[in-house]
């Protein structure tokens, strides 16, 4: 049986250029460009789930400014799960958009052996190569009236 798990997915813009990772011992074949995401715990809200998973997969802090809205992603075959996800638009601390930092998980969710990611500034206009269909609300960013 397929189950659903809720989801938050991040969108943490700055200067024109969203926060984005890739693998540092996987290759970007296998997991692409992704942004910080993750499941929401039991009793905690979204909102909540997206700024605690933008800190614990990226070190940073931020605010949320919007909710984007939620789509669908079936993981089959990889897992037997339907991601429920929740698009959030995070508002970060200034940084130079030249920054790259490393970031990882040393217990990843799922099991395996820790993760380790480098994370960027990747310019807004090219986010259409994000994996796994967590560029899907990228379009939303521009219907809201504060620019992000």
């Amino acid at each position: 049986m397929v189950k659903q798990v809720p989801k938050v997915v991040c969108y943490a813009v700055q200067q024109g250029h969203l926060l984005v990772f890739t693998h540092k011992e996987v290759p970007l074949a296998v997991t692409g460009v992704q942004v910080p995401a993750g499941t929401i715990r039991p009793g905690e809200e979204p909102a909540d789930a997206a700024v605690r998973e933008l800190q614990e997969e990226t070190g940073r802090t931020g605010r949320v400014a919007g909710y984007l809205g939620e789509s669908r992603y079936d993981l089959r075959p990889m897992r037997q799960e339907i991601a429920a996800r929740h698009f959030f638009w995070l508002e970060v601390p200034p940084m130079d958009p030249t920054t790259r930092w490393d970031a990882g998980e040393p217990d990843p969710e799922h099991g395996g052996p820790p993760a380790a990611w480098t994370c960027w500034w990747m310019p807004l206009a090219q986010a259409h190569v994000l994996a796994a269909g967590l560029g899907a609300m990228l379009g939303e960013l521009g219907q809201h009236k504060k620019d992000p």
